[in-house]
């Protein structure tokens, strides 16, 4: 392909164009930061179960109508369980399909069919939720990844259900997932109706809002020119892409990630510098189609390492997002700490938190993928303690992964809060307990009982129950994995000077104002008059501030042909990184994009390299048409004797109003062990 006029970008994408300038102009301020964290808005009631209560989930009031499973034909008894397996009901089964419990309260229960001898022969499990007092706010930060159209099944009836079972929930957001090479069959063909439309309409039907993310480059949309092994996506095809997708998908996808996990290896093991340049050129293309569009940052697999933090703010990327999202699989303890990088990389804009747990081993005994029945309670009790850590540590929006039934680890570890058949585990009742006591939530601090190092207490300014509240969530526990946890308790007490209106435990289940004087895995819920966490000595984590700038319309893309990067890791985050020996020789070559409209003429020059390298040559001067892109073929030359593995290159473009665009690469030495 050649430098210039080879595709006839003028034609494909004419009608983008002059959104595209408009979009690029634009100087984000603080004022238009909080705006695109909550311009969407939804219509949304108050949710109610479907007549069939699929998932056997039920509202307080109630009759709860059970089906019998199909294995438990031999049944002579039922019997009901709460989360302790303590027996609550009991009955006989006198034909027909279903048995019927009435007047239960709110928790979650296990419906046990018994054969003669009193075994239990089969078995399932049914939620009783709280009725939501008014629809959840706009602004709410219980969310959840539902990947609806990847883990829907082909019976879109049930995609329904799901959508709903999220919205019982008091979820505000959910997350699903695009294939690109599925929607975009050509530079100009589009599959007019797919899978995703189908989603993305019944989630908002159900009162849900959508982020969406894609990933799957599609053969024709990657350069020919480029490495055969490794090519480069051609960035004019993704903003094409991101254009046609913000208009097609307006009002009914209201943010969007532009990839997932580009770093991790299955997902195209991107540098940090490539990761930058697709987030502009696709930021570009989604304000194109829908100005007022939230553009997420495209998340990073595992923890956000420094280096990635400096890779982001050295191609000066953030005017290019409108949310930095964050992807966290640790332990809730560990965010504060973890997640530095990632508040400096969000230069001040909201971080959302789009996919978060921690995996658990199934019960190896158990034909479904269940837990064993400790471990289910362990992962209900991580609901509140991850939820409330992430917002204490940073986010806006958390969105727990996931909701239906998902294994990896091949079919080892369990994700889902539903199980295989949609029925509930207790952590989606526990779920249910956060959308409806954080609704509307922001956290206000933590409260550090002196010496009590385990002791968690976290307060928010809320709506429960649509009236405006301070909640605090509180539990104890230790730093410890899996097996070490849920026996933790520690005294503690509240202030005699805070008056209590209501206490919930980790269900959502009444406790009247009686605040237990102890705390455990389990987090309790103090609901208290709006104020009064102020007289709690508590601790915020501080944001970084508000960082300026304005994207330019020329987005710079580095790459080494026949050289691809290294595969690194920082801990379990996967940094791709371009190696070169010391004092070798590498041919390189820049690709500077115009996505405006509007010819662009100036000069690009190499900002920044460490002692000893050299680039040449080290200035080009460069014109580009709208649409088009001009190649610069350069070599870099490493120092003989590098004094640091950290080395990063920076080159720098002046193109008048169109702005100063910036490339910055890291380069690391050979390490023992090295392959490419």
């Amino acid at each position: 392909m050649s430098l210039v006029g080879q595709c006839r970008w003028g034609v494909v994408l004419a009608a983008g164009i002059a959104l595209a300038a408009a979009a690029s102009a634009q100087e984000p301020t603080v004022t238009e930061s909080a705006r695109w964290a909550a311009v969407h808005r939804v219509a949304r009631s108050v949710p109610e179960p479907d007549p069939g209560h699929t998932g056997n989930v039920f509202l307080q009031g109630d009759e709860m109508v059970v089906p019998i499973p199909d294995d438990a034909g031999e049944a002579q008894h039922w019997r009901v369980l709460d989360d302790a397996l303590a027996e609550i009901r009991r009955g006989a089964i006198e034909g027909g399909t279903g048995v019927s419990v009435s007047e239960l309260p709110v928790g979650w229960y296990r419906v046990e069919f018994l054969d003669s001898e009193a075994r239990c022969i089969a078995f399932t499990t049914a939620a009783v939720l709280a009725k939501l007092a008014a629809p959840i706010p706009q602004d709410s930060p219980v969310c959840v990844d539902v990947a609806l159209s990847w883990l829907g099944g082909e019976d879109r009836a049930q995609w329904e259900d799901f959508a709903r079972l999220a919205a019982l929930a008091g979820v505000n957001w959910v997350r699903d997932r695009i294939h690109w090479r599925e929607v975009q069959t050509g530079p100009t063909e589009f599959v007019a109706d797919t899978k995703y439309d189908a989603a993305a309409a019944i989630q908002v039907r159900q009162g849900l809002k959508v982020l969406q993310v894609f990933h799957t480059t599609p053969a024709w949309a990657l350069d020919s020119a480029s490495d055969t092994d490794r090519p480069r996506t051609d960035l004019r095809h993704l903003y094409a892409f991101c254009k046609a997708m913000a208009g097609r998908f307006q009002g009914r996808v209201h943010a969007w990630e532009p990839w997932n996990e580009g770093n991790a290896g299955n997902f195209g093991g991107r540098t940090i510098d490539e990761m930058c340049a697709h987030q502009k050129a696709a930021y570009l293309g989604f304000k194109a189609g829908d100005p007022g569009l939230t553009v997420c940052w495209n998340p990073i697999g595992g923890i956000n390492t420094a280096a990635q933090a400096k890779g982001i703010l050295a191609n000066e990327t953030w005017p290019y997002y409108n949310v930095y999202s964050i992807h966290s699989y640790d332990w809730p303890h560990a965010y504060e700490s973890l997640w530095q990088h990632a508040r400096a990389a969000a230069c001040g804009r909201p971080i959302w938190v789009t996919e978060c747990d921690r995996g658990m081993k199934a019960d190896s005994q158990s034909p479904c993928g269940d837990f064993t029945h400790d471990f289910a309670l362990r992962k209900a009790e991580l609901m509140a303690q991850s939820y409330a850590r992430s917002l204490f540590s940073g986010a806006t929006r958390h969105f727990h992964f996931i909701l239906g039934y998902y294994m990896e680890g091949e079919n080892t570890v369990q994700f889902g809060l539903l199980r295989r058949d949609a029925t509930p585990r207790p952590s989606y009742v526990a779920l249910a307990a956060l959308g409806r006591f954080l609704a509307g939530a922001r956290c206000l601090g933590r409260w550090e009982l002196e010496g009590q190092d385990d002791a968690h207490v976290y307060a928010f300014r809320a709506r429960p129950d649509g009236r405006e509240r301070d909640v605090l969530v509180a539990w104890g526990e230790k730093e410890t994995g899996w097996p070490g946890r849920g026996a933790h308790a520690l005294a503690w007490a509240l202030p005699p000077k805070l008056a209590v209106k209501a206490a919930f435990d980790y269900l959502g289940r009444p406790l009247g104002t009686a605040v237990p004087d102890r705390l455990r895995p389990a987090a309790v819920f103090v609901v208290l008059a709006a104020g009064e966490a102020g007289k709690l000595p508590l601790r915020a984590v501080p944001l970084d501030a508000y960082r300026e700038g304005a994207p330019s319309p020329v987005v710079l893309q580095f790459d080494t042909p026949g050289c691809p990067p290294v595969i690194r890791r920082e801990g379990w985050t996967q940094e791709p990184e371009r190696v070169f020996a010391p004092g070798s020789e590498t041919d390189c070559v820049l690709v500077a994009y115009n996505l405006g409209d509007q010819p662009v003429a100036g000069g690009l020059s190499l900002e920044g390299a460490p002692e000893g390298w050299r680039c040449t040559p080290d200035r080009w001067d460069v014109q580009i048409e709208p649409f088009e892109r001009h190649e610069i073929k350069l070599r870099l030359t490493v120092a003989a004797q590098p004094v640091s593995d950290d080395n990063w290159i920076t080159i720098r473009g002046a193109f008048g109003e169109a702005g100063r665009p910036v490339l910055a690469f890291r380069v690391s030495h050979p390490e023992p062990g090295d392959t490419r």
